[in-house]
């Protein structure tokens, strides 16, 4: 999505302004319950909502016409009109609680719809923690987090608040990081088709989804594996400890965060480098067999068991673009 681009922007504004006045229920109620019976200091804020990823034009393409998709997951092809008036058509793979987000080079304006960008969203499950997460930002020394509210526009030109997000940058090389909170504005409208709130003050993902997912085999997203620089890695480790991962390192410089539901592994490289590697998912009955489906230039493998496992090939050629 959009977040990362306008973020940018609203800095670039910032900072003009600065220098002229000188001379910004099921599974949600489950987790929510679980987690308030931790002390405040250690209670995990936030969780794995989704991440995106822009691929190969033949990927994004073969994802977008996949028969297979279509019966494997809840699958969209959706076009959002966001803060700003800003657009953009996306290939979503929901889940009950987490979804992807995948482009094609170009289908994102500038750096952002480059082959290898890639972004990720984490949220909260009750409203008010994002506040305590942007918080913990400040006690890590990002002194100064932005802060970024996002509407949607459901095609009567009137925006409806969405989400607040903070990050801990707006400078990045392939991939950003933000946390977000739905608000009760975009939860209450109807052209949402939200769920009803199953607890006090639920703003969770299992609320946020429909649960188109029952009808499909794929159930969530349990693990997704980013290949990011070293830059970006050090904007996003804060943000993940401010919501309460536990956040550990592994052999090639990278890291692995735990805790929020999903676990995310973040490989090390040069930014040339970056992208969307694999993602694992659970399924919501048993596979007798092993399916494998190559989608463009990624391979989907079903089972056998409750897993799934989803490889994206992200080499590419001297020039930097998709072999």
């Amino acid at each position: 999505m959009l977040l990362r681009r306008t973020v940018r922007m609203i800095m670039v504004l910032v900072a003009v302004l600065t220098v002229a006045l000188a001379g910004a229920a099921e599974g949600g109620a489950r987790t929510a319950r679980a987690e308030e019976h931790r002390p405040p200091h250690v209670r995990q804020l936030l969780f794995f909502n989704h991440a995106y990823g822009v691929l190969d034009r033949e990927t994004a393409d073969a994802i977008e016409h996949s028969g297979y998709l279509r019966d494997f997951a809840d699958f969209q092809v959706r076009t959002t009109t966001g803060a700003g008036g800003q657009t953009w058509t996306g290939r979503y793979v929901y889940g009950r609680e987490t979804y992807l987000e995948l482009f094609g080079v170009g289908d994102l304006p500038g750096q952002d719809g480059a082959f290898g960008s890639t972004g990720m969203g984490v949220s909260t499950e009750r409203a008010g923690d994002l506040a305590t997460v942007t918080e913990r930002l400040r006690e890590q020394g990002i002194a100064n987090p932005i802060e970024f509210r996002q509407t949607r526009d459901f095609g009567d030109g009137v925006p409806v608040p969405w989400f607040d997000a903070v990050f801990t940058t707006g400078q990045y090389d392939r991939f950003g990081p933000w946390a977000m909170e739905y608000l009760p504005e975009y939860l209450a409208d109807p052209r949402s088709n939200t769920e009803p709130a199953g607890y006090p003050g639920d703003v969770g993902r299992e609320r946020y989804l429909s649960d188109g997912y029952r009808d499909h085999l794929l159930r969530d997203v349990t693990s997704i594996r980013l290949a990011v620089s070293a830059r970006d890695l050090a904007n996003t480790v804060p943000l993940l400890r401010a919501g309460g991962f536990v956040v550990r390192p592994v052999a090639d410089g990278g890291v692995v965060a735990d805790r929020g539901g999903t676990t995310i592994r973040f490989d090390a490289v040069s930014p040339d480098q970056a992208g969307l590697r694999q993602v694992e998912l659970s399924l919501n009955c048993l596979v007798a067999y092993r399916h494998e489906e190559r989608i463009g230039r990624s391979t989907l493998v079903a089972g056998p068991g409750i897993r799934a496992v989803w490889t994206f090939d992200q080499s590419r050629a001297a020039d930097g673009t998709a072999k």
